[in-house]
């Protein structure tokens, strides 16, 4: 492993007067022949005190980024701008639930900071001077085994921290490493705790699993980390409006899955940008049979329920907004049946989202009976869209043969010039050989302003 350790690390490591380890994730990883990411996390620890280990790394040229004297965590750069994250050895005591210890005794025992962490396979260490292992829990085993399996008794370890919940799904996503039966029984007994838990850590471990085939090229990987979400009854407490569809079955001509599993068959079969879109889209599907004995206007309630958890998780506005507009959209045309004009308006409304929503509605198609032919709505969008473009159809202002200047120049008002190349807009997408300037200055005259 040495071998692929930063040099500067390994020259931090040389300096310090007690061992330096590399603990958690990387090392984890590369046990497990896992591709490694250009900048890894590098988790490190040691018996040593803060103050000695900032001595020596700034004497080998790391920055010091930030320390905290209570958690004995320092964080630190090197000059090529990576990051790592020091912890001396410790042992802690939780409030139950609460993410952050309560109580925190520093010690000398490897055991005991190993015991204070979540799963053996992430209580491997590897000591950078001496290059060799040390594994006090036999995670070894473990990472060789792909099992997750928890450093002390199960319901004990979900007990303190809620967050762990939310890793045990996406640290089993992300690795293909399967939870022993006393760790999912545990989880499943805490459930409840994840309510203690802040709603930006719970979003970032949700968007982590959502995205967790980029780790190692896994399609199943998000769908793996939700089914965890699913079985341990963590959904039923951050998403309770698609638990709610569990056993939920759909028409058996199109469906062949109840609700929450086709939304995680869409997630399977979705590409990396519309995770939260494909997760979501049916969300409101629950809320429409429960009160309707019907599905007709799941799209837009399942826009209003997408839009009210994604802000319950403080997720960023432009992800949020995004995903529902996917949400609204994804039922348009589905049956087929809707005019080629209209058709032409929704892909140039669409605008940047198109391919988004394309993607959405062919994900949605595989899910339903696990069919990978495209998509028939697909087929037809991008026919029409390839017949737009040979038209040369304009699918914004800006390729209009008129510009802003040119409309204000022919009579219209300041105020009204967006409104005028609207009415432009719309009278050459039926048609894109309109779109010379002589047709268009001749329309602009029935412009009422």
């Amino acid at each position: 492993m040495r071998k692929i350790l930063p040099e500067n690390l390994i020259k931090l490591a040389d300096a310090c007067p007690v061992p330096l380890y590399v603990v958690g994730g990387s090392v984890r990883d590369f046990l497990s022949g896992a591709p490694f990411p250009e900048r890894p996390d590098w988790d490190l620890c040691s018996p040593a005190r803060e103050e000695d280990l900032i001595s020596a790394a700034e004497a080998c040229g790391f920055a010091v980024r930030a320390v905290y004297p209570h958690t004995g965590t320092v964080k630190l750069q090197d000059g090529r701008g990576q990051e790592y994250e020091f912890t001396r050895f410790r042992s802690d005591k939780y409030v139950r639930g609460i993410h952050t210890p309560a109580e925190i005794e520093f010690t000398d025992d490897i055991v005991c900071d190993a015991r204070r962490r979540d799963f053996c396979a992430n209580a491997v260490y590897y000591d950078v001077k001496a290059g060799v292992f040390a594994d006090p829990l036999g995670g070894m085993a473990d990472i060789a085994a792909k099992r997750l399996r928890t450093v002390r008794e199960a319901e004990r370890v979900f007990g303190e921290d809620g967050l762990r919940l939310m890793r045990l799904a996406r640290i089993s996503a992300q690795t293909g490493f399967a939870p022993d039966r006393e760790c999912l029984e545990g989880a499943a007994k805490w459930s409840a705790l994840i309510r203690d838990i802040a709603p930006e850590r719970i979003f970032a471990e949700l968007r982590a699993l959502l995205h967790a085939d980029g780790k190692q090229n896994d399609r199943d990987a998000p769908y793996r980390g939700l089914c965890i979400l699913r079985g341990t009854g963590v959904l039923k407490e951050i998403l309770p409006e698609l638990a709610l569809g569990e056993g939920m079955m759909q028409n058996e001509r199109f469906h062949a899955h109840d609700v929450v599993e086709h939304s995680f068959r869409c997630v399977r079969y979705s590409v990396p940008g519309i995770r939260f879109a494909a997760l979501l889209h049916d969300v409101g599907k629950p809320f429409c049979k429960l009160r309707d004995g019907n599905f007709h206007a799941h799209a837009e309630e399942g826009a209003r329920i997408a839009r009210e958890f994604l802000q319950r998780l403080r997720a960023p506005s432009k992800l949020t907004d995004e995903t529902v507009f996917l949400v609204k959209e994804h039922m348009y045309d589905l049956d087929l049946q809707t005019g080629e004009y209209k058709v032409r308006r929704k892909l140039i409304a669409c605008g940047d989202r198109l391919p988004l929503l394309l993607a959405l509605k062919q994900a949605d198609f595989s899910a339903c009976k696990d069919d990978l032919r495209t998509a028939p709505a697909v087929v037809k969008w991008e026919g029409i869209l390839q017949r737009m473009k040979a038209e040369g159809v304009p699918f914004s202002p800006r390729e209009l043969a008129l510009s802003a200047r040119d409309v204000q120049s022919l009579g219209v008002p300041a105020p009204k010039t967006a409104e005028a190349l609207a009415f432009l807009m719309d009278f050459c997408i039926g048609d894109g050989g309109r779109n010379r300037r002589n047709t268009l200055e001749a329309h602009l005259k029935k412009f009422v302003f």
